[in-house]
């Protein structure tokens, strides 16, 4: 199966903990992010706003290391199953997903 990247070489990337199910995150791969991915056991990202790779937790130390990657049945989006360690979201949260929208609630 031929993974299907978007016009920008992009595929979505939903980051999960493998652990307990958890959806930590959503980032954005290219060829090169999936690769250095899969040969280091560790999630790399393509930074659509700084237009450069970059390794989770680098600079952080938040890891994540990689147990399982799955493609969806169109192939055009990656679920990568991972063991976090420390907080996923820049914020300090645990999940980027901490915030809520009430049913009514106007989209701003």
């Amino acid at each position: 199966m031929e993974l299907k990247f978007n016009a920008a070489g992009l595929i979505p990337a939903i980051v999960q903990d493998a652990r307990d199910g958890t959806v930590l995150m959503l980032a954005y791969m290219n060829r090169e992010s999936l690769e250095r991915t899969l040969a280091t056991g560790e999630t790399w990202f393509w930074s659509r706003s700084r237009r450069e790779l970059w390794h989770k937790g680098g600079t952080s130390g938040h890891v994540q290391r990689v147990k399982q990657i799955y493609y969806d049945c169109d192939a055009d989006a990656l679920l990568v199953l991972v063991e976090q360690h420390g907080p996923a979201c820049h914020t300090g949260e645990r999940s980027c997903f901490y915030r809520r929208l009430a049913p009514g609630e106007p989209c701003r």
